[in-house]
């Protein structure tokens, strides 16, 4: 069923471009980006919906319920989607079983489910009498969700990286005072961003020179109502009154990212979010292990500091790593009050390319 085996309307097409444009404006994390699309019999479009992130509705849930809210009985409808759908109970149930209880007859979708867990919805749905055909545009799917599989296949957690700097690409001045380099807003986008993330992690050392609490926090400073896991990596000791333990907190006595995203993934975290410092974000990003990139930059000069990112190990532009902005899972420049918000995405990933 992943090879286009009916023909395709030129309404499934143009409904298939519509969610592949549905899905890059999700989310991106422990989930994949995926966008659907329902049509009536006649091909026009009744309903549409995205993955807005872990927890919430899945993309197909999504357009069922907007195709209700037009008409709301759908039997003989066809379902548009850009990934299979899923015939698992996760934190949401399967969208297969969704699908079939509303009484929709075809389901058309872009890219295989490489998720070993979810996979087979359309296997499950064709044994049902529904019509699925898969492969319609796939290419785009697979690229939406390069990433978040590459972290799939290789049993770890989706990383994304934010980071706060300067003009000059400083996260710290020379005496090592940070606070506060970006404004209100950059801060409040940084929170929502740990929000949907199922761990923070930063250094031992960011921990000893700051006392960070790691949570996630609304506009008015109060705690968010879910809170990632707080996890510290590196060997020292984390002070027993440091604001970041608590329920939630884990220390991950290890220096080798790999280690310590084997670790977090076997704690059942599939999205980390890493803040700092400069070692650690420069570990990570020396392994290839950062499928997303936040970089939040303010219009301030140092001149000289504690650079963002240290120990890539690059001598020469042409090892330099190289990323693109990516307008996908989130804008890919977003100006927050003076600052300006950078979302990128690496063009290669030759540590992570070579399997882990």
């Amino acid at each position: 069923m992943n090879a286009l085996n009916t023909p395709i309307t030129a309404a499934e097409m143009m409904a298939m471009e519509h969610a592949l444009l549905l899905a890059g404006q999700g989310v991106r994390g422990a989930n994949p980006l995926v966008g659907a699309v329902v049509l009536d019999t006649d091909g026009g479009m009744l309903g549409s919906g995205r993955h807005l992130g872990a927890g919430t509705p899945h993309a197909e849930i999504a357009a069922l319920d907007d195709a209700r809210s037009a008409r709301p009985a759908l039997t003989g409808c066809t379902m548009v989607v850009t990934l299979e759908p899923c015939n698992h109970t996760g934190r949401t149930g399967p969208c297969t079983e969704a699908i079939a209880a509303a009484g929709i007859s075809r389901v058309v979708y872009s890219a295989a489910d490489p998720n070993p867990e979810a996979a087979a919805g359309a296997q499950w749905l064709d044994a049902r009498g529904i019509q699925t055909t898969g492969g319609l545009l796939a290419d785009s799917s697979q690229e939406l969700n390069r990433r978040w599989a590459l972290a799939l296949g290789s049993s770890r957690p989706f990383v994304t990286l934010k980071t706060a700097q300067t003009l000059d690409a400083q996260a710290a001045a020379a005496d090592g005072s940070s606070q506060w380099i970006t404004g209100p807003h950059a801060r409040a986008d940084g929170h929502a961003i740990r929000g949907r993330a199922d761990a923070v992690l930063v250094g031992t050392g960011t921990v000893l020179a700051d006392n960070p609490r790691l949570t996630a926090r609304a506009l008015d400073g109060s705690d968010s109502p879910l809170q990632p896991v707080r996890a510290v990596m590196g060997m020292r000791d984390v002070p027993r009154d440091a604001d970041i333990r608590g329920p939630g907190f884990v220390q991950l006595r290890t220096h080798d990212p790999r280690a310590a995203l084997s670790e977090l993934h076997a704690l059942g975290v599939r999205h980390v979010l890493i803040e700092g410092g400069a070692q650690v974000a420069g570990a990570f990003l020396a392994a290839g292990l950062v499928d997303e990139l936040f970089v939040y930059v303010a219009p301030m000069l140092l001149g000289q500091g504690i650079a963002a990112f240290q120990g890539l190990g690059i001598g020469t532009l042409v090892d330099a790593q190289v990323w693109r902005l990516d307008s996908d899972g989130a804008a890919a420049v977003t100006q927050l009050g003076d600052d300006v918000r950078l979302h990128l995405k690496p063009i290669a990933a030759p540590a992570d390319s070579k399997g882990s």
